[in-house]
């Protein structure tokens, strides 16, 4: 296996982390749900509802 022959500086190494920093720290990106209008994360099951891609996936219960 190959080895470098020379040591990476700090900089190098802290230039290649810092796009993996600014990656984990962005917010995950909410979409609005077509049938009850709530914020969701996209490509999950509405935790408001319970419907994904136009049908119930999950029973939500009725609060009374």
């Amino acid at each position: 296996m190959a080895n470098p022959k020379r040591r990476h500086s700090k900089a190098r190494s802290r230039t290649r982390r810092t796009t993996w920093a600014q990656a984990a720290a962005v917010a995950p990106e909410l979409v609005e749900c077509p049938r009850c209008h709530e914020l969701k994360p996209s490509h999950r099951v509405c935790p408001n509802c319970g419907w994904y891609n136009g049908r119930q996936v999950v029973a939500v219960g009725e609060e009374e």
